[in-house]
């Protein structure tokens, strides 16, 4: 007789493409239900009809309740949703208001689940946090909660080591997606990269990709500063960037001013096919966040078989674990990148065809692990 599997309630911000496998792959273990607060990400609206139609597991919505620029206080009918669903385990997300007040409900015995946290934070970001507030958070709930998710062995082992916590009360489960889905259409895939390819005459050149919101956080004008010389001394050599935000006209500023028109290409923000076709023909990735907690694109680019030139202070740096997936370097040191982005583009190729099975994926199976570490909660 198959055992009943453990009901988990899961409280999270707003469903994103990148979290729909790892949604799926933990319905598979658990029956889970997934209480959205926003009915979309607040700065980067996606296709939500989309996401939703690839999801497997429970979803619901509480969106009534006070929130200030993307940040949740807390939502009307959290605890009534419990009550109502008798889950095994409640989950929070970050050192959030709503988590607090799971913690809360649970000290004075509203109830009686085992209480766990989802944590985005990159290592950098641990020894880094920038709120006093979110610090003195952070250690009241060491002394509380359950269970965390993190992203990384690294970030597992700072808990372990900083705030003593058991090593099996940390799941170590990375943003990742499933290479199957994303490379799924590939004729359709490959059609649209051609018409890229076509389009900006980029046959026999390299072509290293940006994706991401245009903003501060992302390092990416301080990139295309250290970088303007290289491209226009590298004839074959072509700069993608892909996404929009407050930083799109400073871009454009020193792509004038250094003289870059033809070798910058402003694509503007895609998702879903359009991204994919991109990820379909490039040579590689670049992520010069300076602020990351994760950085899903870099799983995005491994899994097309792009190679990624990494931020050291991105929390998907840990998934450069040999020479051919990529590079790490230090955004912050302009000698680090310039030397790092030159050694680089010698290992990555130039468009000569268009083919997604000559471009294998350079990630590894993370099933097992997932499985392994979930199954901590089991």
């Amino acid at each position: 007789m198959e055992r009943q599997k453990k009901k988990i309630l899961m409280f999270h911000p707003s469903l994103a493409p990148y979290r729909i496998d790892q949604f799926n792959s933990l319905n598979e273990l658990f029956d889970l239900t997934v209480v959205f607060l926003f009915d979309n990400i607040w700065n980067n609206n996606m296709d939500q009809e989309r996401l939703l139609s690839q999801c497997s597991f429970k979803i619901s919505y509480l969106l009534k309740g006070p929130s200030r620029k993307g940040k949740i206080l807390f939502r009307f009918g959290m605890y009534r949703m419990i009550k109502k669903l008798q889950p095994d385990i409640v989950m929070g997300f970050e050192y959030s208001p709503t988590t607090q007040l799971l913690l809360l409900w649970r000290r004075l015995g509203l109830i009686t689940q085992k209480v766990g946290t989802t944590l985005d934070d990159s290592i950098d970001m641990c020894y880094h946090m920038k709120s006093e507030i979110r610090c003195l958070a952070r250690k009241y709930s060491a002394r509380y909660l359950d269970f965390w998710v993190v992203m990384s062995d690294e970030v597992s082992q700072f808990y372990q080591d900083q705030f003593k916590v058991k090593e099996q009360q940390l799941i170590v489960s990375p943003i990742l997606q499933k290479p199957e889905r994303l490379r799924e259409n590939a004729q359709i895939l490959e059609t649209a990269a051609r018409q890229y390819v076509e389009e900006h005459s980029l046959y026999g050149k390299k072509v290293l990709l940006f994706v991401g919101r245009l903003i501060p956080e992302k390092g990416l004008s301080g990139f295309l500063n250290t970088l303007s010389p290289l491209l226009r001394e590298t004839a074959d050599l072509k700069f993608v960037i892909i996404g929009e935000g407050k930083e799109f006209s400073l871009l454009q500023t020193i792509v004038e001013e250094q003289q870059l028109h033809r070798k910058v290409i402003f694509a503007g923000r895609l998702e879903g096919e359009e991204l994919h076709a991109w990820y379909t023909c490039g040579s590689g990735l670049v992520l010069p966040s300076l602020f990351e907690p994760f950085g899903a694109v870099v799983n995005e680019a491994l899994i097309f078989g792009m190679p990624v030139i990494c931020s050291e202070y991105a929390g998907a740096s840990s998934l450069m674990i040999s020479p051919d997936q990529g590079i790490v370097f230090d955004p912050k040191d302009a000698k680090d990148t310039l030397a790092k982005t030159k050694l680089f583009l010698k290992s990555i190729r130039p468009i000569e065809e268009v083919s997604l099975a000559a471009k294998p994926s350079l990630m590894g199976d993370y099933q097992l692990k997932f499985n392994k570490e979930w199954g901590k909660l089991a």
